[in-house]
């Protein structure tokens, strides 16, 4: 176990303590009684952090960029956002953190995770032993489906799936306001199953990091739009600026955009017959291109298995900041950090 013993610490009204070791934990007495829940989106580019308070408003928001220096930075950017919350709050809190992948039942270890230095670790120990305090964590998808089941854009539906279309693709499902985890903790991880119906043109497909080839990851994130319109075209775009020129009538960013969305539409097609969503609620970066909310429904009824699709597919009504308040929301209100 690597000793993480410099970041542990635990706030008080007074400020911070921090500890010389495992065992150097100093506690500040005379916390106050705020009932504040941290949430943290550990993602690919950003760590956010947000605070809410009992009645589930918004009381502070940070982002910082993640570094790339490995694990042990990671770890201590997530444990500095805690430290300058709970400074700022004047309280010690709750701590939710969604990230990529998922804690493996067997070993208690990260896996699965596009952001490759976290997987294989003990990421929920080491959080909790820098911190001092008991962690809640869970997969960014999950968060974004909670928080946006509970009171964003799928409020008062059923069954809500949720999307991440960000760094990597992932997915999360939702029943009456309930996160569905299921038997192995990876219900609605859709981004490591193969491109629905590919053309040949598409297989056997990119390789990804998991080992196979022809991920949907590896066709609908973010990177993988780039390099879809790198291969085309040989010019190397972020995919906010192919969707922008694209709207401004760039033939070739129209051509990028439409293997997009006939991909996406046949990828979430696949989800409709499986799982019959009332509504499908996407998050993360890629969410923000607004004709993909036109344009994928009218293509997927092809491959949807019904005279009919009611499903609705809506962006998500916290935007990017869905996922920090799911994660925020792992705890509830006045519940022991």
């Amino acid at each position: 176990m690597e000793d993480f013993g410099h970041y542990a610490g635990i706030i008080g009204y007074g400020g911070i303590k921090r500890g010389d070791g495992d065992a150097g934990i100093v506690i500040e007495l005379h916390l106050t009684e705020k009932m504040i829940r941290i949430g943290i989106d550990l993602g690919g580019t950003k760590i956010e952090i947000a605070a809410l308070d009992e009645s589930g408003r918004v009381v502070l928001r940070h982002r910082a960029a993640t570094p790339g220096g490995g694990y042990r930075d990671i770890l201590g950017t997530v444990a500095d956002l805690v430290d300058r919350a709970e400074t700022e709050l004047g309280c010690r809190a709750s701590v939710g953190i969604g990230t990529p992948g998922s804690l493996s039942r067997a070993t208690g270890l990260l896996r699965n995770s596009n952001s490759v230095c976290l997987n294989n670790r003990p990421l929920l120990q080491d959080m909790e032993r820098i911190l001092g305090r008991p962690v809640r964590m869970a997969n960014d998808a999950n968060c974004l489906v909670l928080s946006e089941g509970a009171d964003g854009a799928g409020a008062g539906a059923s069954v809500v799936f949720g999307v991440i279309l960000g760094t990597g693709v992932g997915g999360a499902i939702a029943v009456e306001e309930r996160v569905v985890t299921g038997a192995n903790a990876i219900a609605g991880e859709w981004g490591h199953n193969p491109l629905a119906w590919p053309g040949d043109e598409e297989r056997p497909g990119p390789p990804c990091y998991c080992g196979r080839k022809g991920c949907i990851e590896t066709f609908l994130s973010g990177p993988a739009m780039t390099a879809d319109h790198e291969k085309a075209t040989g010019k190397v775009l972020a995919p906010q600026e192919i969707a922008a020129m694209a709207e401004a009538g760039d033939r070739l960013c129209l051509e990028t955009m439409g293997r997009y969305i006939g991909r996406l539409a046949r990828a979430l097609a696949h989800v409709i017959n499986i799982v019959d969503p009332d509504v499908i609620v996407l998050g993360g970066g890629l969410s923000n291109i607004g004709r993909l909310y036109t344009d994928v429904p009218a293509f997927w009824g092809e491959y949807i298995f019904s005279d009919r699709v009611d499903t609705r597919l809506v962006p998500a009504m916290h935007g990017d900041s869905s996922g920090v308040l799911g994660a925020a929301r792992l705890w509830q209100p006045g519940e022991a950090a």
